[in-house]
Formats: C-alpha cells, structure tokens, sequence
C-alpha cells in the first residue's frame, strides 16, 4: 500500500473547524448558513450540559497513559471511541482544556501498535478487530487536524493500520464470508459487527486522501447486502452471518449498523437501504434494556440522522427522553461491558450526531428534501 496521504480539503475543514469553536457546537454550517437541527432544539441545553459533563468525566477517569479504568478499559477501541467523543463534540487536540485528553488517546494507540501495523492491547482485555477497526477510524479522523510533529507519526502508523484490514479482507475465505471481517486478522470467516466498523475505517481513510482500492470497499459492501432478509418477519432487518439471525433485538442492533455503512458508501437512495429503515422505524424500540443497548443507541443515531425524515425525528425525540435522564452525576452513563469510558462514549457519539464535526459522518443535507 502506497503512503497515505492527506487532502488539503481535510486540513481546510480542521481550520473551519477551530473557526467556528467560539459558537455553541450545536450551530451547524450548513449550505452557507449557520442553523441549529430542528429535532434537537427542544433540548439543545441538555444536550449541551450533558456533553460537557460526560467530556469532563473522561477526561477526569483517563489514566496517564492514556487508558481507561473497566474492563476493557485498555482495549484500543475503546480509547478510539473516546478520543472521537471529544472530536465529535468539536474539540481538537490544541484545546486548553480537553487537547490533552485527546492526545493521551493518541499516544496510547501508537504504542499499542505492533511492527506489523496491528493495533492491539499490550495487556488487559481485547476486542481483536473491533478495536484495530476503531482505533484506526480514531486516526484517520484525527489526521489532518494535528501539529507537525504528531501528524508525522500518524502518516506512520495508519497506512500501516489501514494494510492490516486490506490484509485480513483478502484471507482466502468460503464464499459466504468473502468480503467481511471477523476477530483475527487470519479469521476465514466474518460477521457483520466487526465488517461495519473495519469498512467505516477503509472508508474514512478514502475520504481523507489514502489510496484505499474502491474494490475493496465495495466488497464490504457486498458482504453486507447478503445479509439482509427480503421477506418473512425480519423483512429488512440484516442478520449478524448468512447463516446466524439471532434474537431479534441484536439484528435490530446490526441492522442500524448495515444501514449505516451503506448510507456511508453511497447506497442512500437504494432499496435495501429503504427496507433497513423501515425495519428501524418499527423496530427501535427493541434496543431498549438489551445487553448491547448502547452499541445500538450509537448505530441508530447515526443511520437515522443520515436518513433524515420521520426516522430521525421519532428516533432522536426518543434518544433524547431516554438517555438524558439516565446520565449520573458524574457525568457518566450507566456502564455496559463493565467499562464506563465505554458506555460513556457511545452515548457522547449518540448526542453530538447533530454536530456534525466528524468528517466520515457528515450527512448529505438533501435528505430532507
């Protein structure tokens, strides 16, 4: 793979970016005009308080190499997950307060990468490629956006990160699984979870000027339309494998996420993004008290506000009513997994959809129309 290298749109979007931070973040630019979204004006100051708490709370919990306390606390995905809380919140590493944090972050990661590009904890618990995926989406994000000396390192390491996933998408694997990606670099077989967050990754670094090969990406794409029921009572909803539905609530979960990637990837107007919403729409509710509530909460925040309409206005009013409340007083949300910076940063991801600072999630503004 060829060196990764940075657009200068990507660099002009950071000095947008730090222009704007002197505005509450909930003021969007949008085709010129600076306009507040209208499903989250009726709690715009919640929405805000609760950032700024949840913000503080990881940055108060972060150890000083830049992990987390928890369970998984020292997985890198989680560590990426947090650092993009703070991004997609609009802060950026130079910022008095919260720039340390994010490079803590950062830090972390580069040292948890091995000589052959991989990104995995030097100890404690792991998520294999959940966590290389996630770590690498947190860079390619954050490049662009850093001082001299730290972008130098990370035009080290994400190529490196990036031929780690090319890598484990060419594993000779039976046909049913060709495509996707699965725990292991070496696995020889996939699941939708872990294909969504390592396609986002591919797609991120595309955007940003890496030479990802469009097959690549679309192969991604292609695992993930074979997993979606064309009939039956799962009409429209995608399957966790081919040959693995699962409870209902957890392909309710992946469903947001399939929806998601193919949004991401240029399916907006297809059809099998039109059933995926339409199962969302019915079937929402379901992540409700489910063991991977906040997994959901963070794919369907996502895939409705790119999908505009009466998904994003039923499902954000939800959102709002049901996580607001349930944050604790020290700025967090109730642990799922064992690790607080976890829950914590999925909901952070959940709220500031509207914000719109991180590239990869940026929303085509016609879907409304």
């Amino acid at each position: 793979m060829k060196k990764h290298k940075f657009t200068l749109i990507k660099r002009l979007v950071a000095i947008a970016i730090i222009a704007i931070l002197a505005a509450p973040p909930f003021l969007l630019p949008a085709d010129g005009q600076t306009r507040l979204d209208p499903v989250l004006a009726p709690y715009v100051e919640q929405v805000e308080q609760a950032v700024e708490n949840g913000l503080r709370f990881l940055m108060d919990t972060q150890n000083e190499d830049g992990s987390f306390p928890g369970r998984y606390g020292r997985a890198p995905g989680v560590v990426g997950l947090a650092g993009m809380s703070f991004l997609a919140a609009g802060y950026l590493p130079d910022h008095p307060v919260y720039g340390p944090t994010i490079l803590r972050c950062l830090e972390f990661l580069l040292h948890c990468q091995r000589d052959n590009g991989y990104i995995t904890a030097r100890q404690g618990s792991d998520k294999g490629m959940y966590s290389h995926a996630i770590a690498t989406l947190f860079m390619s994000e954050l490049s662009g956006m850093m001082a001299p000396e730290h972008q130098r390192r990370i035009d080290q390491a994400l190529p490196k990160a990036l031929a780690v996933i090319i890598r484990a998408q060419n594993v000779d694997k039976p046909e049913q699984h060709q495509g996707g990606w699965r725990y292991d670099p070496t696995s020889r077989d996939s699941d939708l979870s872990v294909s969504g967050w390592t396609l986002m990754a591919l797609r991120s670094a595309r955007i940003n000027g890496a030479r990802i090969p469009a097959e690549n990406i679309e192969r991604g794409v292609q695992y993930i339309l074979g997993l979606q029921d064309r009939e039956g009572d799962a009409k429209g909803g995608f399957r966790y494998m081919r040959d693995r539905r699962g409870r209902m609530a957890y392909m309710t979960v992946q469903t947001g996420l399939a929806v998601l990637c193919l949004q991401l990837t240029g399916h907006h107007d297809s059809e099998e993004v039109a059933m995926g919403q339409r199962f969302m729409l019915e079937r929402y509710l379901n992540l409700a008290g489910d063991n991977n509530e906040l997994y959901g909460l963070y794919y369907y925040a996502q895939a409705s506000f790119q999908s505009g309409g009466e998904l994003w206005e039923r499902f954000a009013a939800w959102m709002y009513q049901r996580y607001l409340p349930r944050q604790r007083d020290n700025g967090s949300w109730p642990q799922e997994q064992n690790t607080p910076a976890y829950s914590t940063s999925m909901v952070l991801l959940s709220l500031t959809v509207p914000y719109r600072q991180l590239p990869i999630y940026i929303r085509d503004e016609t879907v409304d129309e």
